[in-house]
């Protein structure tokens, strides 16, 4: 008995050092980013985030080519109109640039973002009192190179196929807040994945513009870049016009255009 109680101890004192070491991951100095910031905000000054949001990401990820990122209002005082998603050490630094509609307020998005190698990652938020920057320091490697995980010709038989779903409400509130997903299957070749078969290098083809609606209200959208990872997966919580149905259109570089309309049903 002692045994077994001594592991439990164990183990919850190993998820706690996890869970600590989890939190001790700001942003650090960067010397990409003082390369990067004039070309990315250019003269904007940028305050402090953590009053207005807080980002959460893994200190060291499970998986480097799905690195889960969450951005978290925290002051509803203002509306968050734009955020750019920056991961210093990437190929591509600038991962996303989005803009929302007022349904999303206070701003409360989850996304999934590739680290090529151990890097801040960024959030630059927009508001009509100025920007403001928060992130977290990611350990990850190889995320942009690392193989994708279907066979091409399936990936590219499924591409543009998407699924919605949504997860209970608060029935406490007449217009509620409502957490939906949204996943887009598109493989998102970075360009620096090689073919299994052949060696080479899979050309660049990725989502680079996304728009998703309810009804005719605009939630969100996304200019995108190679750092999103395969089979994007968007989400996210907004308050419900009544609309039944999510309008999604997805354009990629080879200039495929997928239109979608997904009722607002298959609540888990």
């Amino acid at each position: 008995m002692r045994c077994v109680l001594a592991g439990a101890a164990a183990l919850a004192l190993a998820a706690g050092a996890v869970f600590a070491e989890d939190l001790k991951n700001p942003l650090t100095e960067s010397e990409s980013w003082t390369d990067l910031k004039f070309d990315v905000v250019g003269d904007v000054a940028l305050r402090d985030g953590g009053p207005l949001f807080e980002v959460e990401a893994p200190y060291r990820a499970h998986d480097a080519a799905t690195v889960p990122i969450l951005i978290s209002q925290t002051d509803a005082a203002q509306t968050i109109d734009r955020a750019t998603v920056v991961i210093d050490e990437n190929p591509a630094p600038v991962a996303a640039e989005f803009t929302f509609g007022p349904a999303m307020a206070p701003l409360d998005m989850e996304l999934r973002v590739r680290v090529n190698q151990y890097s801040n990652v960024r959030v630059i938020a927009e508001t009509d009192a100025g920007a403001f920057m928060a992130g977290r320091f990611v350990k990850a490697s190889g995320g942009c190179s690392a193989p994708a995980t279907r066979d091409p010709s399936l990936a590219l038989a499924s591409m543009g196929e998407m699924q919605l779903r949504h997860f209970t409400p608060e029935p406490q509130l007449s217009r509620p807040r409502r957490e939906a997903q949204i996943m887009i299957r598109h493989p998102n070749y970075s360009g620096l994945q090689r073919d299994q078969i052949t060696q080479l290098f899979i050309t660049a083809h990725f989502i680079d513009a996304l728009e998703v609606w309810q009804g005719e209200e605009m939630l969100f959208t996304m200019t995108g870049g190679i750092s999103i990872s395969e089979n994007p997966v968007f989400r996210f919580a907004y308050t419900d016009n009544g609309a039944p149905d999510f309008r999604i259109r997805a354009h990629d570089t080879d200039g495929n255009v997928f239109e979608r309309i997904l009722p607002k049903t298959g609540e888990i």
